[in-house]
């Protein structure tokens, strides 16, 4: 009896109906076995074939993987590969700049539980603000992040502190420390002072008060002195109370106390506490560039000439380049061309171009400190045009990125916002709204905005969007406070 639904040209003498229905199991998908038509059908595997094969199909080992010969339909075949060739082609097109926005600050943990240890594995080497670390760096990758746990990395040798410039540190780990070398800091001081203290150093740590005795130096002429080898990233501690104290440069006064032994001595933070060594016996020889290369990789995931040249290493991208070469021949990363405007030179961990080409259905707003290594607007990416030079990635500033784009940049001291696409209702009351959830993250006990691209806030369209948004109306300004 003829299958239900077979075409009447079949019933008047026709093809075999078994063989139009077997024709038609092959239109309906992808390479299939013998024994899987035999099955499907109730045939015996030899009767199965001779009837798969009058039918002209293509058969052979189609599948990826495949263990055996499969059958397949000439016209399913080629869907196939033309399928598969846009597949291909849709994972070598470069991505958007935005994809970047989005990618990195997943890739580097932000609001992500993790240890200060997982923490601060990929940040080494990197020359950052001191405020930096512990206002926004630490915390936004570290849940509950509390000083007393940096503290007892310090203390126990395992972590060490380098200057790498003004006002900036870089964190290593003190076995990874030889191997990744020096950060770039100011030119070494050269004083009378500055040689004691070299000096003195030169046999082992010492605590404040024995190097004062060592160098014979007044206090007020010893602590500029010391930070200034500090900056230079000869000199470090091992605490980081003083990277804390608000008076950096001031030494505690003796005649404060009212008696010498006196029970309520000072117990604010002060710079002269833990013991100040030399960093000469953290980096004995010349730094290995392959493990600076790796660490690299691991800390952006996507490494381009820009984002390099960004993070000031000594030696510029050319090293660092040659590594990545060798490291894509033993397989290690990948070299293409993954993000668009970024020049052809980018290196990637494999498990990194994934992340960079997956996009969650919905946007999302994110508020970074503008110099946080997350954010690479201003290193990797240039900021959007209408910026200007207004946009600028220091210390106390912070952007608020819309599906990986940079929406608004808040000037250090939240006094001014300047948007950095145009104006609109609709994103403006988006950012403005991520802002207000993030003040406690900020660290900002308020947020006073007197001017909006460059005009008094009062005087522009955004006033009403800060008073939706939860903002105060003052005195020729809009007050937040967290």
């Amino acid at each position: 009896m003829p299958p239900a639904g077979l075409p009447d040209a079949y019933l008047e003498g026709g093809e075999d109906p078994l063989a139009w229905v077997l024709r038609r199991f092959a239109r309906g998908r992808g390479p299939f076995t013998t024994a899987e038509a035999a099955a499907r059908y109730g045939l015996s595997l030899e009767d199965a074939e001779e009837k798969l094969a009058a039918l002209g199909l293509v058969r052979g080992e189609l599948r990826p993987g495949g263990t055996e010969r499969e059958w397949s339909d000439p016209d399913v075949l080629r869907r196939l590969r033309r399928a598969s060739l846009a597949a291909l082609r849709k994972e070598i097109e470069p991505a958007e700049p935005a994809a970047l926005g989005r990618f990195l600050p997943a890739w580097q943990g932000i609001d992500r539980r993790a240890t200060l240890r997982e923490a601060l594995v990929p940040l080494q080497g990197m020359s950052l603000p001191v405020a930096l670390w512990e206002s926004d760096v630490l915390p936004r990758r570290v849940p509950r992040y509390e000083p007393a746990q940096l503290d007892q990395l310090t203390a126990s040798g395992e972590v060490v502190w380098v200057g790498a410039g003004l006002e900036r540190v870089a964190v290593y780990f003190r076995e990874d420390a030889p191997a990744l070398g020096r950060p770039a800091a100011l030119p070494a001081p050269e004083s009378m002072e500055h040689d004691r203290v070299r000096e003195a150093l030169r046999t082992g740590a010492l605590f404040w008060f024995d190097l004062l005795r060592e160098t014979g130096l007044e206090s007020e002429t010893l602590m500029p002195a010391l930070w200034d080898l500090v900056w230079a990233g000869e000199v470090t501690n091992d605490a980081w109370q003083p990277l804390r104290a608000q008076r950096r440069y001031a030494t505690p006064r003796q005649d404060r106390r009212p008696r010498r032994f006196s029970r309520q001595r000072a117990d604010a933070i002060t710079a002269t506490q833990g013991r100040w060594s030399s960093t000469a016996g953290l980096f004995p020889g010349e730094p290995d560039p392959r493990t600076l290369a790796e660490l690299l990789l691991e800390r952006q995931g996507i490494v381009t000439r820009d984002g390099v040249r960004a993070e000031g290493i000594p030696g510029g991208y050319a090293p660092v380049y040659r590594e990545l070469r060798r490291l894509e021949i033993l397989g290690t990363c990948r070299r293409g061309y993954f993000v668009e405007g970024l020049g052809g030179a980018q290196f990637a961990l494999p498990g990194a171009v994934e992340r960079l080409r997956h996009r969650v259905s919905e946007e999302i707003a994110l508020v970074l400190a503008a110099a946080d290594p997350a954010q690479p607007f201003g290193a990797a990416l240039s900021w959007p045009k209408r910026a200007g030079a207004r946009a600028a990635r220091v210390a106390g500033a912070y952007v608020v990125l819309l599906d990986g784009s940079p929406a608004l940049f808040v000037e250090r001291g939240g006094r001014s916002l300047v948007p950095l696409r145009e104006p609109d209702d609709g994103w403006l009351r988006e950012a403005l709204a991520a802002l207000v959830e993030n003040m406690p993250r900020m660290r900002l006990k308020r947020l006073a905005v007197e001017r909006f691209d460059g005009r008094p806030v009062g005087e522009t369209e955004v006033m009403p969007l800060l008073l939706e948004a939860g903002f105060l109306a003052g005195p020729r300004r809009a007050v937040l406070r967290s």
